[in-house]
């Protein structure tokens, strides 16, 4: 094991600071950003090396997101005049206003994933367009970006299995059953807010 750390040392630095941005994320520690920079920074090597262009591209993605994110939950709170930003649900309107950005985004990021000769570019540009319309939301605190990442997750999963992302793999495995559990426990966090004044 420690032989399989030191040969891949970014990616197991980059599944511990994922997890601990999970966690974060889960309880809506403003922490997550930084610790989403980490990880992102760390991903990037990964992709790079496994031939993964878009989730390298997504990586460059999520580190402005983090920044946004950071910027959003600081900010936003003190302009409602609140500790924190609330969890909200997204709008009919705004639902169908994020499809449709995923599907405008999504035939241009996979040809150009075919000319990049991407490994798997179907699922490599779904799951890109999915997690930056996810990753969004969640730096606005929209709950439903939970359901987004579990089937997002679930398709990384394979994806990582294929290209023998084993520690990866795992990860992703655990970020499926953690982005349920985060559902549950925003919900819970939802209702709370929502029974205040």
């Amino acid at each position: 094991m420690l032989t399989w750390i030191q040969n891949n040392f970014i990616e197991f630095f980059g599944v511990v600071t994922g997890l601990v941005y999970i966690f974060f994320s889960i309880r809506q520690n403003i922490w997550l950003w930084p610790l989403g920079i980490a990880t992102s920074a760390l991903y990037i090597v990964v992709f790079l090396k496994a031939r993964l262009y878009a989730d390298m591209g997504l990586q460059v993605y999520y580190l402005l997101v983090s920044l946004y994110g950071w910027y959003h939950w600081i900010y936003g709170a003190k302009e409602q005049h609140r500790e924190e930003l609330p969890v909200i649900s997204t709008s009919l309107q705004m639902g169908l206003r994020l499809v449709g950005a995923g599907m405008l985004m999504y035939w241009p990021i996979y040809f150009i994933l075919i000319k990049l000769h991407s490994s798997l570019p179907i699922f490599d540009a779904f799951t890109f367009v999915t997690s930056i319309v996810a990753t969004w939301m969640l730096a606005r605190k929209y709950i439903e970006q939970w359901w987004i990442w579990v089937v997002t997750d679930a398709i990384y999963i394979g994806m990582y299995i294929v290209k023998g992302l084993y520690l990866t793999t795992a990860l992703y495995a655990l970020y499926t059953i953690l982005a349920v559990i985060g559902y549950y426990e925003w919900k819970k966090k939802m209702k709370t807010e929502s029974a205040l004044p």
